[in-house]
């Protein structure tokens, strides 16, 4: 297997042991691929998505933006859905991804968007 994804993988459960959601502070997970990206918050107390973004909503790719300003669309989009669910803070897992560029975006935006963490 290709030994970058392998210490990505490590960092991802070295991140995980460390963080948890719950309802009151829900994890909220980035995922990144080379195209798209995905924003979840997770209650891992019950095993739960309490609300999920991604770069593939239709309000979304209707804007002709780069990777990095979609990405600040959709942590604003997650803290919108966080907000009308009753959520303020959560923990933010960067997914074993360092944290610049599109992360870091996202991140942003869901600080913007009301989120606290």
């Amino acid at each position: 297997m290709n030994s970058k994804l392998v210490q990505r993988q490590k960092i991802r459960y070295r991140i995980r042991k460390k963080i948890a959601g719950t309802g009151a502070t829900p994890r909220l997970s980035v995922f990144r691929s080379n195209a798209e990206i995905y924003a979840q918050l997770i209650d891992d107390v019950n095993g739960l998505t309490l609300a999920s973004s991604s770069s593939l909503e239709k309000d979304i790719v209707a804007q002709k933006v780069t990777k990095t300003e979609k990405s600040k669309l959709v942590g604003n989009a997650i803290a919108r859905k966080a907000v009308e669910l009753g959520i303020a803070t959560c923990v933010f897992d960067r997914g074993g991804n360092l944290y610049h560029g599109r992360i870091k975006s996202v991140a942003d935006g869901a600080r913007e968007g009301g989120l606290n963490f």
